[in-house]
């Protein structure tokens, strides 16, 4: 029998809902999907954690299954020995009470959490498997490091967001190597933080299209009056945006300019022609999924993405059976290479809204790549049943036995001998 996989959890904090509460968890108590409730095929084995939230489960959980919380990413790695003593890393770096730049971007330490894995693979000289949930980072050069430094040190590198492989109705995927003319996706929300997620609805279509990715030259994003402006001068197609809404079960149908408040649109221009374009329609409510639209020629396809899982967050539950399945095998389920470029997409809309609506050149996101042939395992029905939509039972904050953080064990002084 093949031994479990040794996993160490690094988050930035761990509360109900948080990114590490509905993933990390399902590592634990297993992925309830519409197939069941599968057990986890690996093991969590060590917890960091960079912040303790005033709502913590992470320590709970911690408790109760018998997993120790180390107060150092390296700790966690060693488990607080000599030696590299994990087979892969979950890294989790969303939530917690951390400074915006002046772009208005959360500077969530997932560059300093990835580097520091990287430290101590480096230092015992094995790779393992690495996966970072989300963007790469804020900032383009840190992303651009993170990836050349695991191309470096050939560590098997995925990440990315969990919209993708959710529930799609209809079923659609862009043929693959076929043509696509436009492609548009309908976000909503937080601008960096959703729109990341509008952002890899887009990619994870377009990057099917005949040829394969070829990258980004320039980046705008416009907001309030100035997104219809671009609409009627045809900088964006609203036939595009139109099919994506009707898409959605419950949603407007059709555009309605009057009733969205705050929007903001993300132009961009694919190296070969593409156009590409995020409709981000604010947060009141108007519209609260995800869609997709894309043009080939005189035809148009639309789906919509559904995340509405109830408490237990479904979706995540096939995002973690796909970050479990690159924990086994070492082969991403999709091009990091996906997240790269979404990465500097995002920051490229950041500083062009922070420039009231520039066109910002991007000859740094000349990203090539072809998207994966094989399948990648997501639902297969148009919506969730069975036991997606039941509630997986988490302790609530402060009601059970919490773990006790480990002191780290060294003082991180290295002294040659004489």
């Amino acid at each position: 029998m093949t031994e479990c996989k040794r996993i160490a959890a690094v988050v930035t904090t761990f509360f109900p809902n948080s990114h590490a509460g509905v993933l990390v968890s399902k590592f634990l108590t297993g992925f309830a999907t519409d197939e069941g409730l599968l057990p986890p095929r690996t093991q969590i084995v060590s917890l960091y954690m960079d912040q303790v939230h005033d709502r913590d489960v992470g320590l709970q959980l911690a408790h109760a299954y018998d997993v120790p919380v180390f107060s150092s990413v390296r700790a966690a790695m060693t488990l607080g020995g000599t030696e590299l003593d994990v087979d892969a890393v979950l890294i989790i770096g969303e939530h917690g009470d951390y400074p915006l730049t002046p772009l208005g971007q959360e500077m969530l330490p997932r560059r300093w959490f990835f580097e520091q894995v990287c430290g101590v693979i480096g230092e015992f000289g094995r790779a393992i498997p690495v996966f970072t949930d989300k963007h790469l980072s804020y900032r383009w050069s840190d992303a651009r490091w993170m990836y050349d430094t695991a191309t470096e040190l050939r560590v098997p590198l995925f990440a990315g967001s969990s919209l993708p492989v959710c529930w799609r109705q209809p079923d659609y995927e862009h043929p693959l190597d076929e043509p696509l003319d436009e492609g548009l996706a309908i976000g909503f929300h937080m601008l960096e933080r959703y729109g990341f997620h509008a952002l890899e609805t887009l990619q994870c279509q377009a990057e099917r299209r005949r040829g394969g990715e070829t990258g980004v030259r320039a980046v705008t994003c416009l907001s309030g009056a100035d997104v219809w402006r671009a609409a009627d001068a045809g900088r964006w197609s609203v036939d595009l945006a139109n099919a994506a809404l009707a898409a959605i079960e419950s949603g407007p149908g059709r555009l309605d300019r009057d009733q969205v408040e705050d929007p903001h649109v993300f132009l961009l221009e694919y190296i070969d022609g593409t156009r590409g374009t995020v409709l981000m329609l604010g947060d009141t409510g108007y519209v609260s999924k995800f869609a997709y639209a894309g043009r080939r020629g005189d035809t148009i396809n639309a789906c919509e993405l559904h995340t509405d899982t109830g408490p237990n967050h479904a979706h995540f539950s096939y995002f973690g059976r796909n970050i479990e399945d690159f924990f086994l095998t070492g082969t991403a389920p999709s091009p990091v290479e996906r997240t790269l470029l979404t990465t500097g997409m995002l920051e490229a809309v950041m500083i062009s809204h922070h420039q009231g609506g520039a066109r910002i050149d991007t000859p740094h996101l000349d990203v090539t790549y072809t998207a994966s042939h094989t399948p990648t395992p997501r639902p297969s029905t148009a919506r969730p049943h069975g036991a997606s939509l039941e509630p997986v039972l988490l302790p609530e904050p402060g009601t059970t036995p919490a773990a006790v953080m480990i002191p780290s064990g060294r003082d991180g002084t290295v002294r040659k001998k004489s």
